[in-house]
């Protein structure tokens, strides 16, 4: 898999389940999610979550897409791994850790194989900047909708 597994967590004021509400919302990341440009649910779960969702990143270089198959661990963790697309790998989780009724830590972990090679150091930047951006329009729009 890839080189670098990371990981960035946020205190999400709001509910564990308003965060389970974002997270699986799909279809509306590209309304709050930055290089999201495209998220469709092809195949759902006996319990109506997605299971593979197929993704389109605006990588600014190129537009980047891929199908993710995602298992569920309620209640408190996704996780999900790469079926095919223009990346080598992903593997990944969220976890959410109830601090309260109305806060959460939300735990995204991380591992990504681009496919090609990229300096260590500039590749472990990139994927730690874009994981915590990532993370952090995740509880912006937990918070948001919490507060609507």
């Amino acid at each position: 898999m890839a080189e670098a597994d990371q990981s960035f967590s946020a205190d999400v004021d709001a509910s564990i389940e308003q965060c389970w509400a974002v997270l699986l919302d799909f279809e509306r990341y590209p309304t709050w999610s930055g290089p999201t440009t495209v998220a469709t649910v092809l195949e759902r779960d006996g319990d109506g979550r997605a299971r593979r969702v197929e993704m389109t990143l605006d990588m600014k270089i190129r537009n980047v897409r891929y199908v993710l198959e995602y298992t569920y661990e309620l209640p408190d963790r996704a996780r999900w791994r790469l079926v095919e697309g223009d990346v080598a790998g992903i593997e990944g989780s969220y976890t959410f850790e109830r601090l309260d009724d109305t806060h959460t830590r939300a735990t995204c972990r991380q591992a990504v194989d681009l496919g090609f090679w990229v300096p260590g150091p500039l590749r472990r930047l990139i994927e730690r900047q874009a994981l915590r951006d990532s993370v952090l329009e995740f509880k912006g729009e937990v918070e948001r909708r919490a507060r609507a």
